[in-house]
């Protein structure tokens, strides 16, 4: 495993809104998900990656551009 992988993680999480709702509700389910993916990350990285705070990450994310981001269409028509 290699830091790109955990950047890859970080990335995907402040701009993919529905992956960010997902692993708020069950980060170890989310970060099972995205290993079953292809994205390889040890299990000390996955109990780290699993402790981060998700309303931090929801003032990161805020804090990027929206056109960089994607959004949940689902929950928006809801």
């Amino acid at each position: 495993m290699s830091q790109v992988n955990v950047e890859r993680v970080l990335g995907v999480l402040v701009t993919d809104e529905a992956l960010r709702r997902r692993f708020a509700v069950d980060p170890e389910a989310t970060l099972l998900e995205l290993t079953g993916n292809g994205i390889e990350l040890t299990a000390g990285e996955r109990r780290a990656l699993a402790t981060l705070d998700h309303d931090q990450l929801e003032r990161f994310a805020g804090m990027i551009d929206s056109r960089l981001q994607k959004c949940d269409l689902k929950r928006r028509l809801s």
